[in-house]
């Protein structure tokens, strides 16, 4: 029986949303967009909600009436990025297909999607903190286990400086895994660990001063990125690399409810032997829009701890 590819690619889809979030390491950050409605493409609409402050209640007329505004705003995500696949039926027949497929694109998904939009929104928080240029937010020329410095001593001043701008909530740190060894080091032993919940799933992670630290990989801790389009030469191998003015990123610290991300897969094409043109193989078309914005009375809450030294001119 031929096998139900709209209900196959539906799966999928549901699938490879899920795995998304569970294990991007910034997959924290898409529970931040709230009730987004998507209805495929590129554009996403974010619900925004205000309320007006408490004025004085009087004994005579009761309570001042208060207004609220609640509204969508239309917001288009600028990475739409995908690759197509092809299986030969001579090495998948229809009743091994979903099997191998989801394993295929799994793997694809795992290795080289999710590194990509991890180094994206890094990349981004990186530069949007290097651009608000808020006294203190940013620390250059440190580089873990130096002589003389201390870890821990880092990551309070970094925790300090977001709570003296008035953020009280709950934060959230990326930091290396360089950083994390230097400071597991430092603190002997005694790093504390907190139950920390991404994608349904909850994880035990290090902590300071009760704010979780995500074990990130180095080659996603940079302040710029480039993005290859598989097409050109010198680009065909996709993905993504250290941009050429990148610095590298120690650790970063802000307030969980500061990033608003979003990963989307667009409706997933597979086409059958008989109904691909170009070759006796199924086709799998893979795409996927995400972005990341921060919200301009934000920006000020990001702190950045770069290896490098500040570059002349900053």
């Amino acid at each position: 029986m031929a096998i139900n590819t709209l209900a196959a690619a539906t799966i999928f889809q549901k699938q490879l949303d899920q795995i998304a979030v569970r294990e991007s390491v910034t997959g924290w950050m898409d529970a931040n967009a709230g009730k987004v409605k998507y209805n495929g493409g590129a554009e996403v609409k974010i619900p925004k909600m205000s309320v007006q402050g408490m004025g004085e209640y009087d004994r005579d007329e009761g309570y001042v009436q208060g207004a609220v505004t609640f509204e969508y705003e239309t917001r288009k995500m600028t990475q739409d990025r995908g690759r197509k696949f092809q299986l030969d039926a001579m090495d998948v027949d229809e009743t091994d297909f979903v099997v191998t497929a989801s394993s295929v694109m799994a793997e694809f998904q795992r290795n080289f999607v999710l590194p990509e939009i991890d180094a994206y929104r890094i990349s981004n928080i990186a530069t949007t903190a290097m651009e608000a240029k808020k006294a203190g937010m940013v620390n250059y020329g440190y580089t873990p286990g130096a002589t003389g410095t201390s870890s821990l001593r880092k990551l309070k001043e970094g925790i300090k400086a977001v709570r003296e701008i008035g953020y009280n909530g709950p934060l959230v740190a990326h930091a290396t895994d360089e950083f994390i060894m230097e400071l597991e080091l430092e603190l002997a032993e005694k790093i504390r660990s907190i139950t920390f919940s991404k994608g349904g799933i909850q994880t035990n992670v290090p902590s300071v001063d009760e704010v979780p630290i995500i074990s990130t990989p180095a080659n996603r801790m940079y302040t710029a990125i480039a993005i290859y389009d598989g097409k050109t030469e010198g680009q065909k191998e996709g993905g993504y690399a250290k941009g050429s003015t990148a610095l590298d990123i120690n650790f970063m610290i802000m307030p969980r409810i500061t990033p608003i991300a979003i990963t989307k897969q667009d409706k997933m094409r597979i086409f059958t032997p008989d109904n691909y043109q170009k070759a006796n193989a199924w086709s799998m078309d893979y795409r996927r829009f995400h972005d990341i914005w921060i919200s301009d009375n934000k920006k000020d809450s990001l702190y950045v701890s770069i290896k490098d030294a500040e570059p002349k001119g900053e």
